[in-house]
């Protein structure tokens, strides 16, 4: 099937939006890891900055990007929400807090723990009543979560936003479940092309594995490698590449996504 992309957004080491990584997505400037710090998103007010987890940060941040891009209204579209584990921190301190002599959790604590939580956030900030998924399959939810979106177009939507995140866990959790770094990306994705379309993407899913395609630069193969989300990172440099590429996603133990990447023509300067 083939669906559009409108918009882009990007938050990751050396990656602190969607202009400033393209460049180094396309090989064109030298990759530079720095830390990453998701921008204030406009859709959380001050007051909600203190009880919101990083991992919402971060989903916040890139979706509101996306939708910038794409001159979409947030409010009026389904939302697909896709992350290998969720909010580890979380996790850890609510784990943390049952071990101890008072075992008394907040109340924060517990609706941060959720894996929809970040979906939450922006139903809620946002005035969006569409429908919204949230998805984990390990290594390859930013592929699951592709497939949900790309499904959600074929069925009816005219545009959905996939938003996709990781952030590092704190040991003893890290140790089982190593994540590189923090790092989220979000794509507004539609099914008709409109005056906003930046690329096409012609999808297939096989039926077979296949070899997952790689970064050229090998700070930018590190982090795809290290962190789930951004196995994200070949679609999005084909999308600014210029020149029809093809991607390849693998997807659990025994089938791939197969993306013809298509840039338009004058989209890009």
């Amino acid at each position: 099937m083939r669906i559009y992309v409108e918009g882009v957004g990007i938050c990751g080491p050396g990656l602190p939006d969607w202009q400033a990584a393209r460049p180094m997505l396309a090989g064109r400037q030298t990759y530079v890891q720095a830390p990453a710090v998701p921008a204030p998103s406009s859709l959380l007010p001050p007051n909600e900055r203190r009880r919101a987890s990083l991992i919402v940060k971060f989903a916040l941040a890139v979706g509101t990007e996306a939708f910038a891009a794409s001159g979409r209204d947030a409010a009026g579209f389904a939302t697909v929400f896709t992350s290998s584990g969720g909010d580890g921190d979380t996790i850890h301190a609510i784990m943390s807090t049952l071990t101890s002599e008072s075992r008394e959790l907040s109340p924060t604590r517990f609706h941060n723990s959720v894996h929809n939580a970040a979906a939450g956030y922006w139903s809620i900030l946002s005035g969006a009543k569409a429908a919204s998924s949230s998805i984990c399959a390990h290594d390859d939810s930013f592929a699951a979560g592709l497939l949900e979106a790309a499904a959600q177009l074929s069925a009816g939507e005219p545009a959905v936003a996939l938003l996709a995140y990781d952030v590092q866990y704190p040991s003893p959790l890290a140790e089982l479940r190593p994540i590189a770094a923090a790092f989220a990306a979000a794509l507004i994705l539609s099914f008709e092309p409109s005056d906003s379309a930046i690329a096409s993407l012609d999808l297939e899913l096989l039926a077979a594995p296949g070899a997952a395609t790689e970064m050229a630069l090998p700070g930018l193969e590190m982090l795809r490698l290290g962190v789930p989300a951004a196995r994200c990172l070949p679609l999005l440099a084909a999308i600014d590449g210029g020149n029809i590429a093809d991607v390849t996603l693998a997807y659990l133990e025994d089938m791939a996504i197969v993306l013809r990447v298509c840039p338009m023509a004058g989209k890009f300067s």
